[in-house]
């Protein structure tokens, strides 16, 4: 039975995923543009959530700075952009600060392969060089949460102050095209959602294919113990950085997706408060599970657009009352939701037997619950 189960779930997962991509490819059809527009943002949060799911879900890796490699992959498409909508010129927010020339290393991004291929490179290169920093040195847990939220406040520090080079809090907007086709015209529109809905599936398809090859048991056995890892000869600093880079890259790939369809960046999508969203999503949907953080990133923010249209005001309140009731009564996030009426009935059997009864294993959280680990618990 127990080597079923897992197979069950994995399938049961799968036939989950299957219904919101087919959900998500209808969605042109049977919405307005401007919904349209909204869920192709959200798809671009879910692609970021996966690529988390990976290294908190699967590794035991929390990072609260993943908005720094979000941030510079939409920073490198926007740099296109602009360029395409300069036409030759140099940006209006550089003829204000007082140049009369393109910066030198501005120049290369006017050309779209070199600016696609920076979207992944530049995020992974600082993903490799901060992984190396920490993981080779052992920080780990709590600590290495600090760094990464800390590295997110001066990333977003560094492009408000770089007013020439950045645009500054402004960020980079007013972009016109993209390989020459109109941003504003319907039919670019529809290809840039389902271009995003292509990365989607594909994020969702090469992380599952890893979670189940011999890489994934040991991203799961770092998570779960990693000095036991290490005894067997596993350099443990290795795998992380890997999967942290792919993370990273993921995210570099989301961010230029994003600002190619919002049509703005600003430090504000870096910084601090962008980055534990994204943790958010994760926890709410359900890590260690994939499918869950695409759930979670698109209902979380499916939620927020209905009540700050309706309630500007208690989104926030709204968001933390959530969080609590996950934390509580969820902790595997809303994948845990079948265990949801074991639960009650242990609950009452509890309370009927004057707190004699126990849980059986079957109706505990699983070790991908979104609460933290033991190991986890002890490193903070």
């Amino acid at each position: 039975m127990t080597l079923i189960q897992p197979a069950r779930t994995q399938r049961n997962r799968l036939v989950l995923a299957a219904v919101i991509f087919a959900a998500l490819a209808a969605a042109p059809a049977l919405l307005p543009m401007f919904r349209t527009t909204l869920i192709a943002r959200f798809m671009c949060y879910a692609i970021v959530a996966v690529g988390l799911d990976m290294i908190w879900g699967y590794t035991g890796i929390m990072s609260l700075g993943h908005g720094v490699y979000f941030g510079l992959g939409a920073y490198c498409m926007a740099m296109y952009l602009k360029l395409a909508a300069a036409d030759g010129g140099i940006p209006d927010f550089m003829q204000w600060s007082g140049f009369d020339a393109l910066p030198a290393w501005w120049a290369p991004f006017a050309n779209p392969a070199f600016a696609f291929a920076m979207v992944v490179l530049v995020p992974v290169a600082v993903s490799v060089v901060i992984g190396l920093l920490t993981f080779l040195h052992n920080i780990k847990g709590v600590y290495f949460s600090i760094l990464s939220q800390a590295l997110a406040l001066i990333m977003s520090v560094l492009l408000v102050g770089s007013q020439q080079y950045t645009g500054g809090s402004n960020g980079l907007t007013d972009f016109d095209t993209i390989l020459g086709a109109s941003l504003s015209s319907p039919v670019t529109e529809v290809a840039l959602y389902y271009v995003t809905l292509a990365v989607l599936v594909g994020v969702f398809a090469l992380c599952f294919f890893l979670v189940n090859r011999r890489i994934g048991k040991i991203f799961m056995a770092i998570r779960d113990s990693e000095n036991r890892v290490r005894f067997t000869g596993y350099n443990t600093a290795v795998f992380k950085v890997f999967i942290y880079a792919l993370s990273a890259a993921v995210a570099g790939v989301a961010g230029a997706l994003y600002v190619s369809q919002v049509g703005i960046i600003t430090p504000s999508d870096v910084g601090v408060s962008p980055s534990v969203q994204m943790i958010v999503w994760v926890a709410i949907g359900g890590r260690g599970t994939l499918v869950g953080a695409i759930l979670g990133a698109l209902i979380a923010n499916g939620v927020e657009t209905a009540a700050s249209e309706s309630f500007p005001d208690l989104w926030n309140y709204l968001l933390g009352l959530v969080c609590i009731v996950v934390v509580l009564f969820l902790p595997g996030g809303l994948m845990d939701l079948p265990r949801v009426p074991a639960r009650i009935r242990a609950w009452l059997n509890r309370s009927r037997l004057g707190g004699g009864a126990r849980l059986s294993p079957g109706d505990r959280a699983p070790a991908s619950s979104a609460t933290l680990s033991g190991k986890e618990a002890r490193d903070a």
